[in-house]
């Protein structure tokens, strides 16, 4: 109950409140009087300063940078679109679709190193400013990079024979050898 009557006498005050600050002030200032003549209004100059278009404007904070999340963000915002305008031009697509095809893994990767080419070229022809095409160029070795594999060291392949060579059975042992299984992929 007192928690009711507490709720009221606040709702009674805040409405109140409003309704004091709504008295006239009292007015000392004559509002009627003449203006001074030895008062003159300051005259233009002849040459007002040149302001820039608003063309101009909008450049100039464009190009001025708002701090470093703020530029990636906005790098990032135009890596997009590109992205976009270039994920269905049909040479990216074609290259994208060879590359998918491809049945062993080093032709796998020559054709992802033309596709990756071919995607960045046509993205960096549509890049408007330097930094977005440097961004590209770092992009495009990075993918590059990860098609190469500088651990592996190529083995010959052997002179192609008319025969295949015997297995040769261990010595002592009344069984041929037998090659080991492949390695499963688990």
């Amino acid at each position: 109950m007192k928690l009711v009557k507490l709720v009221m006498l606040a709702m009674v005050a805040a409405g109140i409140t409003p309704l004091l600050g709504q008295d006239a002030a009292r007015s000392t200032a004559d509002l009627h009087t003449k203006a001074n003549p030895e008062i003159l209004p300051t005259p233009i100059p002849e040459k007002s300063p040149e302001l820039p278009e608003l063309s101009q404007l909008d450049e100039i904070f464009k190009q001025t940078s708002l701090g470093k999340t703020a530029d990636e963000y906005r790098m990032r915002v135009e890596w997009r679109k590109l992205q976009n305008q270039v994920a269905n031009d049909p040479a990216v697509v074609a290259a994208k679709k060879t590359a998918e095809a491809a049945r062993t893994d080093l032709e796998k990767r020559k054709r992802l190193g033309d596709y990756y080419k071919t995607y960045y070229e046509r993205m960096q022809a549509l890049a408007a400013t330097p930094e977005m095409k440097a961004a590209l160029d770092g992009f495009k070795a990075g993918h590059l990079g990860m098609l190469l594999q500088p651990r592996v060291r190529p083995t010959p392949s052997p002179a192609p024979s008319a025969t295949p060579a015997p297995v040769a059975k261990p010595p002592g042992s009344p069984i041929p050898a037998v090659e080991p299984p492949l390695p499963s992929g688990r």
